[in-house]
C-alpha cells in the first residue's frame, strides 16, 4: 500500500478567540480544485439543502481568464476554504515561531483518490478557482485563507457572511437562511424567520404553495413546475411579521426574539388555503397567465392577509370555510387572468406589476371592497 498523497505547505495560524483559526498559507491554480470542491446550492431526497454556492457566472470566469493570459498578473485576492479535520497543522520548533499573533508551521492537505471526498470546500473565490483551472498559469501561487470545519453549516454561515455585501442573489440567500443557526448580521436575521415559512410552505403536498415556489435549489423539473419566486413569498411574511399592522406582527415577542410558530402557521394554511379554494382558476398557473401567482398579487394578497386574519381565530374548526365566504365576497371584483381592473382606471389584467405604486393601489382596492361588501353582506 503507497504511502498518502499529500501537498505540504509553510503556513501561519492566527487565533481569534474561536474554535476555528484561521490557517494562511498559498497553493498553486493546478492544486485548488484538486483539494477542494465547489459545493452548489441542492437538496437531497429528503429535501435538506445541501451545498451553498450559486452558479458560476461565465463571463465573469472569462474575465478573469482573459487577465490571467495576459503579459503581466497580479492576483492578491485569496481563496477562502473550508477544510476537513484530515488537514493537520504543525507548528515548527523554536522560539521565534509565534509572535503573540501568528503561529509560524505546515498545513498537510491530503490528496485523494479518484474515489474520495475532497478534503476542502470553496466558501469564497469559486468563479477565481475555475478561471484558473482553465487558465494557462496553472502554476501560479494563490493566496489562501482556510479554517478546518466539518459541519456543513458553519461552512454556510461564512458563505453567508463573506456575500452579505455583494451582488449574491437574494433568492440563494433567503432559501440558506433556515439551514443557519448561528448568530447572523442584523440585515438577516430579520429574513430568517419569512425564509423558514418559505421553505416550510413548499415542502408538503398538504401545503397550498407546495412545489409552486421557485428556489435557487430547484432542479430543472422543479422549476418547470414553480411559478412564484421565493422573494415574493419573503416579503409578504417579513412585511406581515414586521408592520404593526400585519396580523403576524402580534406573535413575535420583539423582547425576547421568541415567535408563536403554531399560530402563525395555522394562520398561514388556513389564509391561503382559501385563497387557492376561492380561485382555483387563477391558482398554480405562470404570471404571465395569473396575476395571482404574479409577485403584485402575493403582496397585495398578503396585505387583505392582514386586514381579514387580525380579527379572526383560525383555530376554529369552521376557520377556512368561513375566510372561503369572506373571500367570495370579493372575487367577482377580482380579475387575476383576464378583464380589466376598473376601478384601478381601466388596467388590464396582465398590466399590473410587481412595483410599489401597484402593490400599493391593488391591496387598497382589495381591501376597500372586502370592507364594503362585508357591511352590505350583513
Amino acid at each position: 500500500m503507497g504511502r498518502k498523497k499529500v501537498i505540504i505547505r509553510r503556513a501561519l495560524k492566527i487565533e481569534q478567540g474561536s474554535s476555528h483559526p484561521l490557517y494562511l498559507f498559498s497553493l498553486l491554480g493546478s492544486e485548488l480544485l484538486n483539494i477542494a470542491d465547489i459545493s452548489r446550492i441542492s437538496r437531497n431526497e429528503a429535501g435538506n439543502l445541501i451545498g451553498y454556492q450559486r452558479p458560476g457566472v461565465k463571463r465573469h470566469i472569462q474575465d478573469i481568464i482573459d487577465y490571467l493570459n495576459s503579459n503581466e498578473v497580479l492576483f492578491p485576492n485569496s481563496i477562502i476554504l473550508s477544510l476537513s479535520s484530515r488537514v493537520v497543522f504543525r507548528s515548527s520548533r523554536g522560539p521565534k515561531v509565534n509572535d503573540g499573533i501568528a503561529i509560524a508551521g505546515t498545513i498537510e492537505i491530503p490528496i485523494p483518490k479518484a474515489n474520495e471526498p475532497k478534503p476542502g470546500w470553496i466558501v469564497d473565490g469559486q468563479q477565481r478557482a475555475l478561471a484558473l483551472s482553465k487558465s494557462n498559469r496553472t502554476n501560479l501561487a494563490i493566496p489562501i485563507n482556510a479554517f478546518i470545519a466539518d459541519e456543513l453549516e458553519i461552512q454556510r454561515d461564512q458563505f453567508l457572511r463573506v456575500n452579505n455585501t455583494k451582488p449574491l442573489p437574494r433568492g440563494l440567500i433567503t432559501e440558506l437562511l433556515p439551514e443557519v443557526s448561528f448568530p447572523l448580521p442584523a440585515t438577516l436575521t430579520a429574513r430568517k424567520i419569512p425564509s423558514s415559512l418559505c421553505d416550510l410552505l413548499n415542502r408538503d403536498e398538504a401545503y397550498p404553495f407546495y412545489g409552486l415556489i421557485y428556489r435557487a435549489s430547484s432542479t430543472p423539473k422543479e422549476k418547470s413546475a414553480a411559478v412564484i419566486t421565493d422573494t415574493s413569498i419573503v416579503n409578504m411574511l417579513q412585511e406581515s411579521l414586521s408592520s404593526t399592522s400585519g396580523c403576524l406582527f402580534p406573535f413575535r415577542n420583539l423582547a425576547t426574539g421568541e415567535t408563536d410558530f403554531e399560530s402563525v402557521w395555522i394562520i398561514l394554511l388556513t389564509f391561503w388555503g382559501a385563497v387557492k379554494n376561492v380561485f382555483n382558476e387563477a391558482w398554480g398557473k405562470p404570471s404571465t397567465k395569473s396575476r395571482l401567482m404574479h409577485g403584485v398579487g402575493i403582496r397585495s394578497m398578503g396585505r387583505l392577509m392582514d386586514k381579514m386574519m387580525s380579527s379572526f381565530n383560525p383555530r376554529n374548526k369552521d376557520a377556512q370555510e368561513r375566510i372561503e365566504r369572506e373571500l367570495r365576497l370579493i372575487s367577482d371584483k377580482c380579475h387575476w387572468t383576464e378583464g380589466r381592473w376598473e376601478d384601478l382606471g381601466g388596467i388590464e389584467w396582465n398590466e399590473i406589476q410587481n412595483v410599489p405604486r401597484h402593490i400599493r393601489i391593488l391591496s387598497n382596492y382589495l381591501i376597500r371592497a372586502y370592507l364594503h361588501a362585508r357591511a352590505f353582506d350583513k
